[in-house]
């Protein structure tokens, strides 16, 4: 994993290329998919801390008890198209293999080749053959995973609806599940927040990715009295962003991942406008020049999203943004736990107390105070609540370990053969700890 991680060091630059070739993230959000990858191997390296069990000596009179972690066996990664770098190699296979396990990767359809470039330095690097096997198939072929007898757990990320399938149907056969599913991510805006830093960096977490990732930033709950003044500048900002293709440097805004995807994005958006949200930036018509059969959706912003909008409460996976005013940090919470996904939340104030109240309270897994993507450093998990997980134990962290592992307590006790004659001779037939 040493090896690994240098080699994933010195290819950066063409890896980076690469992904963006493939998936459509300009260079910058590409390069950011690598090293997030880079760092959860760099925290592999260190499983076997983590891997420690415990100990305790003269549990009962000669009697010592110690707890080990242990791999299970063959594990299967089934992995979206969003993050090709990140996700099958950082979410899976650095913890899987470090604990000992191997793996069975189903490669996203859409973006195979960022992983199969990372296998090959993984097994330039000396990973043992058999250990990672890499397929492409679809999924109906994934599903064979699911039941196959020598499959003791399943990773997986995506939808919601296949998540649940897939914790269904694998659970039922024995074996365990983490299925990392969709998002709604809100945030709350408060009156007294750094205004024109809060819009900065909410651009940069609803827009990058095109939208597509599941720590996107697609509604905003802000205070009525500031709801004016805050479009305002998120309309002005969004407008700024260059739409261009991934691998061109400068870029700031690449394109949807396919057609399919494009029209999925179009289509809500028309929905919005059916539903009877105010549309204050329409990105449909976002044309580059040279590239005018570009799956390319512009950022699009929706005002005075209601309650039973689909629009403000279902997953688009697109540069889409809905404004749902609220009245206070009460109305707001409200709004935001009524939502029934729970990956992430954030707010943005300037009060220790409404901060600390929100971490508290909100109903989300992943929390940013003043940060938009408050995905964790790789030794905490991936902790998604709601229906944006299925499973009991999350991506990364501790509780990466434990999914991959399972504990054995073993319990001894040491005697001469003079102690067991004294301990027959003096047994009076009752049965004693």
């Amino acid at each position: 994993m040493f090896r690994f991680k240098q080699l994933l060091d010195a290819h950066l630059d063409e890896l980076t290329v690469l992904l963006a070739t493939e998936n459509g993230k300009v260079l910058d959000e590409a390069r950011g998919d690598v090293l997030k990858a880079i760092e959860v191997t760099e925290c592999a390296c260190a499983t076997h801390y983590l891997m420690q069990g415990d100990t305790c000596m003269n549990v009962s009179d000669g009697y010592d008890t110690a707890s080990y972690r242990q791999p299970l066996g063959v594990f299967a990664g089934i992995v979206p198209f969003n993050f090709p770098a990140m996700i099958p190699f950082g979410w899976i296979v650095p913890f899987c293999i470090t604990t000992g396990n191997t793996l069975v990767l189903k490669a996203a359809s859409l973006v195979p080749q960022t992983a199969m470039r990372m296998l090959e330095l993984l097994q330039e690097a000396g990973l043992p053959a058999g250990v990672v096997n890499l397929v492409t198939c679809g999924r109906a072929e994934a599903d064979l995973l699911l039941s196959h007898p020598d499959v003791r757990g399943v990773t997986f990320i995506g939808s919601t609806t296949v998540g649940r399938h897939i914790y269904a149907t694998a659970a039922a056969h024995g074996k365990r599940v983490q299925a990392l599913t969709e998002a709604k991510n809100h945030a709350l805006v408060l009156k007294d927040c750094v205004l024109e830093r809060s819009v900065k960096g909410i651009v940069n977490s609803t827009y990058g990715c095109a939208g597509q990732r599941c720590m996107a930033l697609p509604v905003i709950c802000v205070e009525d009295s500031i709801a004016d003044a805050f479009i305002e500048r998120l309309s002005f900002h969004a407008r700024q962003l260059k739409i261009g293709p991934a691998y061109q440097p400068g870029s700031q805004l690449g394109p949807l991942v396919s057609a399919t995807q494009k029209k999925w994005v179009t289509d809500w958006i028309a929905k919005g406008v059916q539903e009877g949200a105010k549309l204050v930036l329409d990105g449909r018509g976002a044309q580059v020049p040279g590239f005018e059969n570009g799956y390319y959706v512009g950022p699009t912003i929706f005002d005075r999203v209601q309650p039973g909008m689909t629009v403000g409460d279902e997953e688009i996976f697109g540069p889409v943004t809905c404004i749902k005013r609220v009245r206070d940090f009460e109305h707001g919470l409200a709004i935001m736990n009524a939502n029934r996904f729970g990956n992430g939340s954030c707010i943005y104030t300037a009060s220790g107390r409404a901060a600390r109240e929100f971490a508290r309270r909100t109903e989300a897994g992943m929390v940013g105070v003043n940060v938009g993507i408050p995905v964790p450093f790789s030794i905490f998990p991936f902790s998604g609540h709601k229906d944006s997980f299925f499973g009991d134990l999350h991506t990364m962290g501790r509780d990466g370990v434990a999914f991959y592992t399972e504990t054995k307590s073993v319990t001894s006790v040491w005697f001469t053969e003079e102690d067991a004659r004294k301990a027959v001779s003096t047994w009076d037939g009752t049965l004693t700890r």
